[in-house]
Formats: C-alpha cells, structure tokens, sequence
C-alpha cells in the first residue's frame, strides 16, 4: 500500500472518530424525553411498590362507604386534565392570596367525596414512602381502580406525571365542556386539544356513572321552546315518563341547588354501556347527551356503543389511557406535592385552607 493511501485512510480515521466523538457528545446533551414520552407502567417499581396496591385498597374503603366516588373521582380527573393537564391543578386550595381552580363556577359542584379519596390515598403513601408518590399520579391511578371496580376496563396508566406549580381560577370555565354545548362546540374543544370525535363519544359513556344537578338540565324540562318558538311541555326529544318524572324531581331546585339526578337511570352504579342505550330511547338527561344521538358524525358511535360494549370498553380504556398522558408535567415542570391541596413553596404555602385530614 502506497504512503498518499495510508495517510487518506488515517485522517479518514480521525474524521470518523471526531464525528463520533461529536456524536456521543450531542446524546449526551440532547433533552430528555417531556410529557407523556417520559411516563412508565413501574415508575414506582423501586421507590415505592406497593404504592398501586395502597391506592386500591383506599379507593375499595371509600366506594363502599360512598358509591358515589368512582363517578366524582372520573369528573375531578377529567377537570384536571383538560385544564393545563394532568396535572394535579385542580386540588389545589385558594388562599386569602391566591384563587385556584376550585373558584372557578364550572368547578363548584365537584364532589368533596373525591377529593377526600385523595387526601386519604395521599396520607397513606406519605407514610409508606413520603415525597415519593405525586398527587397526579394518585389522581390517575384512582380514576382507573374505580372503572374497573365498577365493572369498566382495565386500562394502562403510564406513571411518573409530576404536580402543578399553578392553578388558574379563570382557566377551567374556558377550558373545560359545559352541559349546553352543541356537539359543533364539542368537537372543536375536543379537537383542539387533539382528541377525536370517536374519543369524545367514548369519554362521553363515563356519563353512565354519577349525577348531575337540576340547574344543568333544567332548561330542558321547564318553559321550553321549539325552533320555532312554540311552547313545548318540555324538550319533546326526552321520552315523556322520563321527563315528568324528572320534572316532579327538579321541580324544587331553585330553592335547593343541591337537588340532582342520576345520569344513567337504568344502571346508576355500574359501568357500562347503558349511556347509550338510553340515548337510543330518549332517556338522555343532558342536552349535549341528546345532541350525541341526533347529530350524523356522532350517532354511529352511540349506535356502536350501545349495541356492542367490548367496542365501548376497548375505545373507552384508549381514550382515558390518551388522556391521562395530556399535558402531564415531568422533571423541573412540576413537584411531588407533600400535600395535595397545597404547594410545596412559595406565596401559597402560608395561607393555604388545608382539606381536613382523615382518620384512617
């Protein structure tokens, strides 16, 4: 081999190995992974493992206590997340120096049954592996125990989300689906945060769990109006026992807004396909309920749903495993909270308005 072909092949060499070398020095620099990318099944596998089973067993104690949770867990976690994502946002506590979510009017009605479920499950891993467990992930876990613990699907929940470090009081009456929207309005926020129109239907069957109050369907059992503007004894889509019926329930709840009714009549506690089947027989107690089964691009879904649940399930448990990676904060983004209706420092943590402490 001639000597011009040994030296071409020896800074052939040394021009490899700089771009190697520049190549392992870029991985090294490059960002690691944020959101949902960084998230996994065993996160919790070596600092706290039993951590899913504690979780479990505290959200088993209080949907027996209060059969009522699994829906109010499945309703705080959606607010969470489609407010800045999930996040843990939503339990923050205002303070006499800063408003959080909780102020918002959208979030007033959130049951006080979840959020103790939280603050029970939060107290019982701070004594198992304290600072180790974020309430996000808590938040995450509860919702899926209890689907499956009232008969719904088994879903994966990627674990690692780490909790806000703020909590917009205005943000959730803006972010977040209001009883009245049409599916047009629907869809748009759905789609905005990139969620489809099949996932929304399927979200939309969580409604087969819980209740809702009175002044969220009132308008469509009292002093109703057609298109037209003729008088109607009450929204003429709404199967007319059903609607009297509901009618005799609410017909107080002006004086008492506490007054509510199952979404779900048939199976109340039971997740299931039974949302849909009810939008079939005009037994849907919401507006946007009803506008799912009359609008083309959504009543094939309630179709499917309602006439095959391993459809619904399958469709379900991918849209909430979707969800729960939305927006979710990892690394310097956020913090395991201590507590979960409070930061860990600053302007918040001197004036907080803790949530009382469970007896365990």
């Amino acid at each position: 081999m001639h000597q011009h072909e040994i030296l071409a092949i020896m800074r052939l060499s040394s021009l490899l190995l700089v771009v190697a070398a520049l190549s392992a020095r870029a991985a090294a620099q490059q960002v690691p992974p944020v959101g949902g990318s960084a998230l996994k099944p065993d996160y919790y596998s070596q600092s706290c493992p039993r951590a899913e089973r504690i979780i479990a067993e505290v959200m088993q104690t209080k949907q027996m206590a209060n059969p009522t949770t699994a829906a109010g867990m499945l309703r705080v976690f959606f607010h969470d997340c489609f407010v800045t994502g999930c996040d843990a946002s939503v339990l923050i506590a205002s303070t006499q120096f800063q408003k959080s979510e909780h102020d918002a009017e959208i979030n007033h009605s959130l049951p006080g049954d979840a959020f103790d479920a939280v603050v029970r499950a939060k107290l019982a891993l701070e004594l198992e592996c304290p600072g180790v467990v974020s309430c996000a992930d808590i938040l995450a876990l509860a919702s899926g125990v209890l689907v499956t613990m009232t008969g719904g699907p088994r879903y994966p929940i990627p674990l690692g989300r780490k909790d806000s470090l703020s909590s917009s009081p205005t943000a959730p009456d803006v972010e977040l689906p209001h009883a009245n929207f049409t599916v047009d309005r629907l869809i748009q926020m759905f789609g905005a945060k990139g969620f489809t129109v099949q996932e929304l239907v399927a979200l939309s069957g969580a409604h087969t769990l819980g209740f809702s109050h009175c002044k969220e369907f009132a308008d469509r059992l009292y002093n109703f109006r057609s298109q037209g503007g003729k008088p109607e004894p009450f929204d003429p889509s709404m199967n007319p026992s059903y609607a009297r019926g509901l009618q005799d329930v609410c017909k107080d709840y002006l004086k008492d807004p506490t007054i509510a009714a199952f979404n779900d009549i048939m199976t109340p506690g039971k997740f299931d396909n039974m949302y849909f089947v009810n939008l079939e027989r005009g037994l849907g107690l919401l507006s946007t309920d009803e506008e799912l089964w009359t609008d083309p691009r959504t009543k094939p879904l309630v179709q499917l749903y309602a006439s095959n649940p391993t459809a619904f399930f399958t469709d379900f448990g991918r849209a909430m495993e979707k969800l729960s990676l939305f927006g979710v904060k990892t690394g310097a983004d956020g913090e395991v909270r201590r507590r979960c209706d409070a930061y860990n420092s600053g302007p918040d943590v001197g004036g907080a308005m803790p949530m009382p402490m469970p007896k365990m």
